[in-house]
């Protein structure tokens, strides 16, 4: 399966880069490598990642408190939201409406 990202969450994506980029060298890279590792995971075993309602999931990144949250769309992976998972639960729910 193909991950797409919805346009707000490759913004969201980048934000989360350029502010790990500025705490410590190079946790900018390992961040962004943790989402590759969760979009992998995810195009493999889209099933596997726990269900927040029908349809939406949440993959948890490792390290980081972080998780993609995404749907399955005409065959392929839609990431709605990088999620921080300590801020502002469910604000990326209007995002269903397309």
């Amino acid at each position: 399966m193909t991950v797409r990202f919805l346009e707000i969450a490759e913004i969201e994506l980048d934000q989360a880069i350029h502010w790990y980029g500025a705490q410590a060298p190079g946790l900018d890279n390992a961040f962004l490598i943790e989402v590759l590792s969760a979009a992998d995971r995810i195009a493999r075993l889209p099933e596997a990642w726990h269900l927040l309602e029908e349809g939406i999931r949440r993959c948890r990144l490792s390290r980081f408190p972080y998780g993609l949250i995404y749907t399955v769309d005409n065959g392929d992976i839609l990431v709605l939201a990088v999620a921080h998972l300590h801020r502002r639960p469910d604000y990326w729910r209007d995002r269903l409406k397309r």
